[in-house]
């Protein structure tokens, strides 16, 4: 419709009832599906780390990825450890004074 009426995008959404935020379709994440494969070994061969250290690592063989790009991929994968929960300290704990 546009290239043959020659139409601005705002205008031909409008004529249509169709949402210019959903006109243009998303790009596609590359490159993605090995990261999390590697991400996938790192948790399965060094279960203790969490999304820090393996950021850490995937920088040290080399990937170009985002800290928040690792947390979001870490996320989706369910890699999460538990959250440690605070030790309280006894009730006859008492405080010494020197």
């Amino acid at each position: 419709m546009r290239a043959d009426w020659k139409v601005s995008i705002r205008r031909a959404c409008a004529v249509l009832r169709y949402d210019p935020r959903t006109y243009r379709d998303k790009c596609a994440r590359s490159g993605q599906a090995a990261l999390e494969q590697r991400i996938r070994e790192i948790c399965q061969t060094r279960i203790r780390f969490g999304c820090r250290r393996v950021y850490v690592l995937l920088r040290r063989e080399g990937w170009e990825v985002n800290a928040k790009k690792t947390y979001r991929i870490y996320k989706e994968l369910d890699m999460q450890l538990r959250m440690k929960t605070p030790k309280c300290p006894s009730s006859n704990e008492v405080c010494q004074l020197s």
